[in-house]
């Protein structure tokens, strides 16, 4: 699950991070009360405001309707209120998320972090994840902050440093010392920067996530440390002990088919093809997807109803796919183990009844257990549903539904 800026930000405060201090607003006037307070607070006097979405690239982004950019520097308080109305309510494109762009509800006024003194500020990139291939939690650091770290990793792979965490131990201060060394520091930024990494560490830990990316870290002019944008990335599995990070959803960002399926218990990633996919199994579903590429169509979903699917479930399945106008055509692939395929015939059967004018061609193939019972009850049932046993008999019909759409 992905949080806001603002949210990830309070959460890494109460872990110890330092942070750009920020407050959140959703009107032009409540962006102008938060600039007021932050200036009594912390004595800024530009501000800095940033449109709330789940999509990095903000600052290279554009507000659709004003041309504005995502994130915009107002160095004083008479200009908040007119980049605010610039940013708030209107959709913003960015390279994540695509040409459709997110509507931005909430923007972050935060105080100005790049004032003069005794250095230059300087940017780095900070980030905490798993390694899956070592099992071990690993932190990828760089002097190249305020880049995609994928974009210096290509050019240089050299900059990126990474330190492999033992989760049985947990991470040792020199683990901490040994990265803010690497990073060139030295000093009071030095000392910073180890703390900075430990409660990083912790709250990367504490909260279950499964990523904290910190882009960029700044080393400001007197030498403090702080996080100036916040990327976290929750575990959904562990959101059950989080419950007060649970809270922080925000559906307004998140697909509407995605939170209907998740709603009804099933697993739904929608994809930009023209064949619907209902499957039981994670792995079944991907082996679907790659069948329906090589019949020359592209999927539309990944959608697994699990080992337990039964008529409610099939039901639900459908509405969620039908729901998608780029859907030519659906394709329901079932292993029978656990659940009979007759069943499942029997389930399909009912849905097609229950929603009614399905005006999209309906394969199955059902494999597995009572698999022959189950298509005599497809082929029996006089609707617009084709049974299929085997996956190249499937890959056919497939083919030969889009070659006529």
């Amino acid at each position: 699950m992905n949080i806001h800026e603002y949210q990830a930000k309070e959460v890494l405060k109460s872990y110890g991070v330092k942070i750009q201090e920020g407050i959140v607003a959703s009107s032009a006037e409540e962006a102008v009360a938060a600039a007021k307070k932050l200036n009594a607070e912390t004595g800024t006097s530009w501000y800095v405001l940033k449109a709330q979405i789940h999509a990095g690239g903000r600052g290279k982004g554009t507000i659709k309707e004003t041309g504005s950019r995502g994130v915009v520097l107002a160095k004083s308080l008479d200009q908040v209120p007119e980049i605010a109305k610039n940013i708030l309510g209107g959709t913003l494109v960015t390279i994540q998320t695509g040409e459709e762009g997110k509507k931005v509800k909430k923007i972050l006024v935060a105080q100005d972090v790049y004032y003069p003194g005794e250095s230059d500020p300087k940017e780095y990139y900070l980030s905490i994840l798993l390694d899956r291939a070592t099992g071990s939690n690993v932190i990828m650091a760089s002097v190249e902050g305020g880049m995609d770290i994928e974009e210096v990793a290509e050019h240089s792979p050299e900059k990126i440093i990474k330190e492999w965490i033992d989760p049985q131990i947990g991470i040792q201060g020199y683990q901490a010392r040994k990265v803010a060394f690497k990073l060139g520091l030295e000093g009071n930024a030095f000392k910073e920067m180890v703390k900075f990494i430990l409660s990083l560490y912790k709250a990367y830990e504490n909260t279950d996530a499964s990523q904290v990316e910190i882009n960029p870290v700044l080393k400001t002019s007197d030498n403090q440390i702080l996080a100036v944008d916040a990327k976290v990335n929750l575990d959904d599995n562990a959101l059950y002990r989080n419950k007060n990070l649970a809270a922080m959803r925000d559906l307004d960002e998140e697909d509407p088919l995605e939170v209907e399926a998740g709603e009804s218990g099933l697993n739904y990633v929608k994809l930009d093809g023209n064949v619907g996919c209902m499957v039981n199994g994670a792995g079944l579903a991907m082996a679907t997807m790659d069948m329906i590429k090589l019949s020359g169509g592209e999927p539309a979903n990944f959608l697994d109803v699990g080992g337990g699917a039964n008529a409610q479930t099939v039901e639900a399945g459908f509405r969620i796919i039908l729901k998608d106008p780029k859907v030519k055509a659906i394709l329901i692939n079932v292993f029978g183990g656990i659940v009979r395929c007759d069943r499942i015939a029997s389930g399909v059967v009912e849905a097609y009844k229950s929603i009614g004018d399905i005006r999209v061609p309906i394969i199955v193939r059902l494999q597995g257990t009572n698999a022959e019972a189950g298509a005599k009850i497809i082929d029996e049932s006089g609707l617009k549903v084709t049974s299929a046993i085997t996956l190249k008999e499937a890959a056919e019909k497939v083919q030969q539904v889009l070659q006529n759409v």
